[in-house]
């Protein structure tokens, strides 16, 4: 006779008190974020009993917690119930009566997809924090799911297992519940950790899953978000370490190059603020306010730097999404390492705290008089949106967490799967963001100066499988438990798939398996994939691409002429990798980290079908980080053209390309062009070089 994994669940439920007894479900989700939000929708979709156990009051994480400037990366992966929720954005703004404090053609069509790739579901991948809320209440109210908010695991002895079966789970408020399956979507894994699954904080070394980008990665400057070559002192009075360290600086050494640490990337709030007088507050003086902690701000900005407002990314009806950016900025640096394990007591007041220096940042930004005109004048245009979070002073109850704990289960996705060095197997949803980890730490240099170290940003070679295993524990720890949120996933790797659309995805096929598990009687280990796969299909997941490694890549081959790729490049020095611009040539474009260093050199070498005259012309992703002054030398039959190139401006052709020149060329002789970051101020950037015959 053959054994039904659930049939002790009867059995252990008995055995509670009757005034104990447990509610009793078929799946239970504990979480409050946009994938316990995907995940009970699917759930009840396929006929089984739900509930939602949220520790928040409101649904949605940071989809409905201020990232409403969506990281999406390549659209087309992203299907079933996540693609759904960003339809019903698209059909909240396609009403006039949504835009109270914006014209509709005044923000235009920015973050909505188009009819050509969209079809009948139109999506808008741009957002206001209440309309997000409001879509994720409309998912539970339509699907009749039971949601208990403001209910908190007892993670001490709020799990109660049968073998490696979770029975139950009891709140601090002493209310059980009983489930055939159990999802944790909490951003923290406090369902995973307390039920005994394998987990992982921190960085591992670069050598555990054979990675490049894990591990210390002191001397590695990605994105800007660094003090670079500002040479800045960390000390009280600058250059006299006897004066005492500036507040926020660490005074223990950053450890060794690719070594694994403890250590996790910094959080912050993702603001919502406007710009629109009759919508706004100025910027409250928190208690607790102490100038002093944004000392080295000043230092920053008496170096030159101005980029305070590059990441107040423009959302609907005058407001912004705000994100960290630069060297001090909303990140709270080294302020949240105990997080991931810290007792909830604990945890709160890692969150007043990164509370209190954010708001202390707005107000210093906007009344410390030691702040540079410009950067105040702009600051005073905003203030906090009065119809934005009524119930938290306008502000979000959101922390943004990026990385916590880490799920070590049947398989770990790293950087090599991201990279296609290896084959993922049991594809259950796509990501196709940019590896992306925020700073660590911030230390002093062995020189005196002060620097952030942990900033990565690095491509992916386009959208990458997620495979099944790393969403289900290790058999025999958790055997009714499925992680969507924090996935087996190395720390560089959760640095892509940690998406709020990728979460939304791995919710519903979560929730899929934990369907299936209960019909054949299964550990979730156990699930068949062919049938697993079928069905994901069938509710329109992507599951496999085949199209351009991103969708802003542009083929070389189809541009006429020669064209050199960065990807064919000889290159020396340190280049990273990036896609995060609206359109490039191939799979992604080259920069050398606003390095300064002049070890970054790169040079495209052609092989010209015949000897003529050819227009040279070079491509480059504008930004205003850029250098203004690049020197690109043409190597042709007549010598050596040195042209300075801008590129903090559009290119002019296509936007895409910029002429060099026109020069004569023979077979015999090189055809080249050449780079380097001798002298350079800003982002070199390298994408392509063509050639043109006339």
């Amino acid at each position: 006779m053959r054994f039904s994994f659930f049939q002790a669940v009867p059995v252990a439920v008995a055995l509670l008190a009757p005034s104990l007894r447990a509610a009793e479900y078929d799946v239970v989700i504990y979480g409050g974020t946009c994938a316990a939000v995907t995940a009970a929708v699917q759930a009840k979709k396929l006929g089984k009993s739900v509930i939602i156990i949220s520790p928040d009051k409101h649904l949605g994480g940071l989809s409905s917690g201020g990232l409403g400037f969506t990281d999406t990366g390549n659209k087309a992966v992203i299907g079933g119930l996540s693609r759904e929720f960003y339809h019903r954005v698209w059909l909240h703004y396609d009403k006039a009566e949504s835009w109270k404090w914006q014209k509709k053609e005044e923000y235009g069509g920015k973050g909505q997809g188009t009819p050509a790739v969209d079809g009948e579901q139109r999506t808008m991948w741009i957002f206001e924090p209440s309309v997000a809320e409001q879509v994720f209440e409309d998912f539970i109210k339509e699907n009749k799911i039971t949601v208990k908010r403001n209910e908190w695991l007892d993670r001490a002895k709020g799990v109660k297992k049968s073998g490696a079966r979770l029975v139950s789970i009891t709140t601090l408020s002493g209310k059980t519940y009983a489930g055939k399956m159990f999802i944790d979507a909490t951003y923290e894994g406090d369902l995973m950790a307390a039920a005994g699954a394998e987990y992982h904080v921190g960085r591992e070394a670069q050598n555990v899953y054979d990675e490049k980008w894990n591990g210390v990665q002191v001397g590695v400057l990605h994105h800007g978000h660094h003090f670079g070559k500002m040479n800045l002192s960390p000390y009280v009075v600058p250059d006299d370490p006897k004066s005492g360290v500036l507040p926020r600086v660490s005074t223990e050494p950053p450890g060794e190059y690719g070594a694994g640490d403890k250590k996790v990337q910094a959080y912050c709030f993702r603001m919502c603020l406007s710009d629109n007088p009759k919508n706004q507050r100025p910027f409250p003086k928190p208690k607790g306010y102490d100038a002093k902690q944004y000392e080295l701000l000043l230092r920053v900005f008496a170096a030159g730097w101005r980029e305070t407002f590059h990441k107040f990314d423009p959302i609907p009806n005058h407001k912004t999404d705000c994100n960290n950016h630069g060297p001090f900025s909303t990140d709270n640096i080294g302020m949240n390492w105990d997080y991931p394990d810290a007792s909830y007591d604990r945890r709160r007041e890692i969150i007043r705290e990164h509370e209190l220096y954010q708001k202390g940042w707005l107000y210093f930004l906007a009344n410390d008089p030691r702040v540079p005109a410009d950067v105040q004048k702009e600051i005073r245009r905003w203030g906090l949106p009065k119809d934005e979070y009524r119930d938290n002073g306008n502000w979000s109850p959101q922390l943004y967490i990026r990385e916590a704990r880490r799920l070590i289960g049947q398989y770990v996705m790293t950087e090599n799967d991201l990279l296609k060095k290896r084959a993922t197997p049991d594809s259950v949803g796509m990501g196709s963001y940019g590896i992306d980890s925020h700073n660590i730490q911030r230390y002093i240099t062995p020189e005196g100066f002060v620097q952030n170290e942990g900033d990565i940003g690095t491509g992916t070679k386009g959208p990458y499988e997620i495979a099944y295993g790393s969403l289900v524990p290790k058999r025999g720890q958790a055997d009714n438990l499925l992680v969507p949120v924090c996935v087996s996933a190395s720390h560089i790797a959760f640095g892509s798939i940690r998406m709020e659309p990728v979460f939304m995805i791995l919710g519903e096929s979560s929730a899929t398996a934990a369907a299936m598990a209960i019909d054949a009687g299964l550990a979730v280990q156990d699930v068949p994939y062919e049938k697993l796969r079928e069905r994901l299909l069938k509710d329109g997941q992507i599951l496999h691409y085949t199209g351009p490694a991103s969708f802003r890549g542009l083929d070389p081959k189809k541009l006429g002429g020669i064209v050199v790729d960065d990807s064919e490049a000889k290159l020396t020095g340190e280049w990273k990798e990036s896609s995060a611009a609206k359109k490039f040539v191939g799979d992604a474009y080259r920069h050398d980290g606003n390095a300064k260093d002049g070890k970054a050199s790169a040079r495209f070498e052609a092989k010209l079908p015949k000897s003529g005259r050819y227009e040279v012309r070079f491509a480059y992703p504008p930004n205003n980080n850029r250098c203004s002054k690049l020197a690109v030398e043409v190597i042709h039959a007549g010598g050596r053209e040195k042209v300075i190139v801008n590129e903090r401006t559009a290119p002019p052709i296509d936007d895409l390309f910029v002429s060099l020149g026109t020069f004569e060329f023979t077979t015999d002789a090189p055809a080249a062009v050449i780079l380097s970051n001798t002298g350079a101020y800003g982002y070199v950037v390298i994408d392509a070089v063509q050639w043109l015959p006339e």
